[in-house]
């Protein structure tokens, strides 16, 4: 009985990391991609917040899924061509217009939803037609069941399985875009632009369009990351829920060198500390430090702090691509 209960505690808190870290690792490629290309996207928590309320806006108006998944990705690939057209068409300054998205996405989903809806800057509840559903949900109990290993099957499925495809698909494009950008003709070109762009101009090659599709398969994984928010994490939009998840992916990214795999396991470090971070409320103090809970502020401020730690630690040892934020002018 021991044995299942640790197995339980334990499956259920890697199943937490792992929801948890699903929109941070989304994000965290969305940056890899558009700033291994040189192009800096402090938009990343906008483009989340604004496709999460589309996705729940239409999902909820529709009732459809496909559809609302559809509209949050339409935004954020038009959120990233904005960014585009400002940043790399006309050499605007990327970290500012990365903060124009974000301020205005706080802002604008707000006043959309209390003009649409009347529900003080909320969605209505998304009806469960139009969330996605958990797959392989109930086999732990099965798992759990088979003599002498049924500890060790019940914490992988509880672990492993029982997660939406926006779980499993986050880790399959980890992989993907690791092959594209290390083992295709077109990731050598991307990277090149983020490295040095006057060769891969001299080259032949228009750095302006790389740039372009960089950032458009950044809106579509950012997009991705902000209707996971609603389409399978909460129930619907409430304001500012992506809660700066979008800089903890910036975080991440920089942690891991702007490599796929390495953000991953910051994005997973994060995870965690979130999953221990919801335990731990209501735990008791030890007497040693005194009667009460643990404070609350403490718990919920623990993935943010590590951020600022990881930041301050490995922000000077990190080399960025050598022209990222640095606008590329064609010579003539």
């Amino acid at each position: 009985m021991m044995e299942l209960m640790d197995a339980t505690l334990l499956g259920s808190l890697v199943a937490s990391t792992l929801r948890v870290a699903t929109p941070l690792i989304l994000c965290a490629l969305a940056g890899v991609m558009c700033e291994r290309a040189g192009v800096v996207d402090l938009g990343l928590e906008g483009k989340m917040l604004m496709t999460a309320f589309i996705a729940a806006s239409v999902g909820a108006t529709t009732g459809s899924a496909a559809l609302a998944l559809a509209a949050a990705l339409a935004v954020g690939v038009a959120l990233s061509m904005l960014h585009g057209y400002a940043c790399v068409s006309h050499t605007g300054d990327q970290v500012v217009m990365g903060m124009a998205i974000t301020m205005t996405a706080a802002g604008l989903t707000v006043v959309l939803a209390i003009a649409w809806f009347s529900l003080g800057g909320q969605t209505p509840p998304l009806p469960e037609s139009v969330r996605f559903a958990r797959l392989f949900d109930g086999w732990a109990d099965a798992a759990g069941a088979v003599p002498v290993i049924g500890g060790v099957l019940r914490f992988a499925a509880l672990a492993l399985l029982g997660h939406t495809a926006f779980v499993y698909g986050a880790f399959a494009l980890v992989v993907g875009t690791w092959w594209l950008l290390y083992r295709t003709r077109f990731g050598l070109r991307l990277r090149a632009a983020g490295e040095n762009p006057a060769m891969l101009d001299a080259a032949g090659v228009s750095v302006s369009r790389l740039r372009y599709q960089a950032l458009a398969l950044n809106g579509v994984l950012a997009a991705l990351a902000g209707a996971y928010l609603v389409l399978a994490q909460n129930p619907g939009f409430i304001p500012h829920m992506t809660a700066g998840r979008g800089y903890m992916a910036l975080a991440a990214l920089i942690f891991g060198k702007w490599h796929p795999v390495g953000a991953l396991w910051a994005c997973l470090l994060f995870g965690f500390l979130d999953a221990v971070a919801m335990r731990l409320q209501g735990v008791s103090l030890p007497p040693a430090l005194g009667d009460g809970e643990v404070p609350v502020q403490a718990i919920q401020a623990l993935p943010y702090v590590m951020t600022v730690v990881l930041l301050a630690g490995f922000i000077g040892s990190a080399r960025a691509p050598r022209a990222l934020g640095v606008p590329y002018v064609k010579e003539r």
